[in-house]
């Protein structure tokens, strides 16, 4: 089934050293030129790539793409022979991100620990977690909070290490009838949430709507009623390469000097 991509003549010359940028000569035979239109027997689905590197100097790959080989041999077919080497260098690279969730409960408080292989995630759902201490007189009426009660105090997120943060919830008793209230809000969701199951509701649909899996779901210590919960995401792979490789570049401006030199001397 063929395809048909339209394009300008400034593209196809862009990256003047590849094969691509001759294709309108009609000297290679793998390249018929019939009414300005170019027809070649190659597999179009990688073809869109070639196209978007040529235009921009950079493609995206979308989550689900797997085929790097094909994708080399491409580059490589066309000339383009920094995108192929940056290909067949990263194509071995994680492109899966590993999050685990770690949820126990002890009393009245909801302990969250979550670890992440991707610190730019972390950091990312750090910002949208925040925490708020309040500490209402409640005159036994605990849970209910009062709507005027006294101003909270936000408390930021730990951060052990760059792979991991931890956050509580829950309430502590200060005196007979005085409880210490933690609340935390995820956004875009604004409500402060006091109970730990809610919590723990409200992450794990935020993670789903990032586009996380989960994958699995276990319980790690039955004395400390400590539950796992496990996420995967593949990650969207963006390419950026140079349209000249270093060796082509120093070459070009040592060939540009050379001729200012001899400029000089006439």
């Amino acid at each position: 089934m063929s395809q048909t991509f339209t394009t300008t003549l400034s593209t196809l010359r862009r990256h003047q050293d590849s094969r691509i940028a001759r294709i309108l000569d009609g000297k290679d035979a793998d390249f018929k030129v019939i009414s300005g239109q170019v027809f070649v027997d190659r597999d179009g689905t990688f073809f869109k790539y070639i196209l978007d590197y040529m235009r921009t100097g950079q493609i995206t790959l979308p989550a689900e793409f797997s085929d790097y080989n094909g994708l080399a041999q491409e580059a490589q077919f066309y000339g383009l022979h920094p995108l192929a080497l940056w290909v067949e260098r990263n194509s071995h690279r994680s492109r899966v991100e590993v999050l685990e969730l770690r949820f126990s409960v002890q009393e009245t408080h909801g302990f969250f620990q979550i670890f992440c292989s991707n610190n730019k995630t972390l950091e990312a759902l750090a910002r949208r977690i925040s925490i708020f201490v309040e500490h209402p007189n409640l005159n036994g009426n605990f849970p209910h909070l009062p709507q005027n009660s006294s101003t909270p105090h936000p408390v930021p997120v730990q951060r052990p290490s760059h792979h991991n943060m931890v956050f509580h919830c829950g309430t502590d008793q200060l005196a007979r009838d005085d409880f210490s209230a933690r609340f935390v809000t995820i956004e875009p969701d604004d409500r402060k949430l006091l109970n730990s199951t809610n919590v723990l509701g409200l992450l794990v649909d935020t993670l789903l709507k990032d586009g996380f899996r989960l994958i699995d779901t276990r319980t790690v210590s039955q004395e400390e009623k400590t539950e796992c919960y496990m996420f995967e995401r593949s990650r969207n792979t963006q390419i950026v390469v140079l349209s000249e490789t270093p060796r082509a570049e120093h070459l070009r401006r040592q060939d540009t000097q050379s001729q200012l030199g001899e400029g000089k001397k006439k």
